[in-house]
Order: C-alpha cells, then sequence, then structure tokens
C-alpha cells in the first residue's frame, strides 16, 4: 500500500466556508478544495493546480494549518476505501478574485455538484469531511489555536 499526500485549501470568507458539493447514497456532502500530489510538485503546486481544476480559480496560500491522516480500513468508508493511505495538508488560503462566481474548473472532481459556500454557523450540522475539522475551521475563524496534527480522523 502506498502512502499518497493531499494539499487542501480552507477559504473563509465573509463567516463562509468554501466547499466542493458531492453526492453519495446517503445524500449531499462537502469537501474541501484540493487534492492528490502528482510526482514532482510541491504542496503549493499541487493546491494550486487543484483548486483550478476543481473551483475555476487561482489561491493564495497562507499557513498550513492542520495535517490530518486518513487510513481507510479505520473509517466508515472501509468498504471501498481500505486500502487507502493519505496525508492531507491543510492551509489557510484566499482567493486571488474573491468576486469571482464558480462556473467549475478546468477538471473538477468526480461527482463534483457544485462549488459552495457554508456559512460558518451552519458547519456542525453539514456533512463535510473530514467530520472532526468543522470545530477547529470555525475556532480557527475565530482567532483560537488548535494542534496542527489531527491524527488518523474522518
Amino acid at each position: 500500500m502506498n502512502i499518497r499526500n493531499s494539499s487542501k485549501a480552507i477559504i473563509v470568507e465573509n463567516n463562509r466556508l468554501l466547499a466542493i458539493k458531492k453526492k453519495d447514497v446517503n445524500g449531499c456532502y462537502y469537501i474541501l478544495p484540493g487534492g492528490g500530489q502528482e510526482h514532482g510538485e510541491n504542496l503549493h503546486q499541487t493546491l494550486q493546480r487543484e483548486c483550478l481544476e476543481e473551483i475555476g480559480t487561482e489561491i493564495e496560500i497562507g499557513e498550513l494549518v492542520f495535517i490530518r491522516e486518513y487510513i481507510g480500513k479505520n473509517h466508515e468508508h472501509a468498504a471501498f476505501d481500505a486500502q487507502l493511505h493519505q496525508i492531507e495538508y491543510m492551509f489557510h488560503c484566499r482567493l486571488v478574485n474573491p468576486t469571482q462566481d464558480f462556473k467549475g474548473g478546468t477538471n473538477p472532481d468526480e461527482g463534483q455538484i457544485s462549488v459552495d459556500w457554508i456559512p460558518l454557523k451552519d458547519l456542525m450540522d453539514c456533512r463535510l469531511y473530514p467530520q472532526k475539522v468543522r470545530k477547529l475551521i470555525i475556532q480557527a475563524a475565530e482567532g483560537q489555536e488548535a494542534a496542527v496534527y489531527l491524527g488518523d480522523i474522518n
């Protein structure tokens, strides 16, 4: 089993989180923009490319806020993720052009429905993966500090 690196963007503006909307058998859910690192890319290059592909806009990358491991066999999606071991590096980011409408990127994720702004006040009731970062994103937006390494969470 290989370990895969991934870069993710935490984009919070006007008390809203930018997220990718997808759908599965249980209904709609959200993920942070970003994705898998390709050979020869650094994490920032990965995140720039993935945001262009998924949300169709350039971002400015800020500080690293969280590192999450995801070992698929340990979580509720083990039926299809058992072989996945991914380390995600989550960065504070901002949109280069915050007034831009999101009409889709150059290569959206499989199953991607839209790009949505989720009000932070609604985030705890939202199915955002990883679920454990919802509270941490809210706390970070309020200026609270948290541990960077989150471990094997979903």
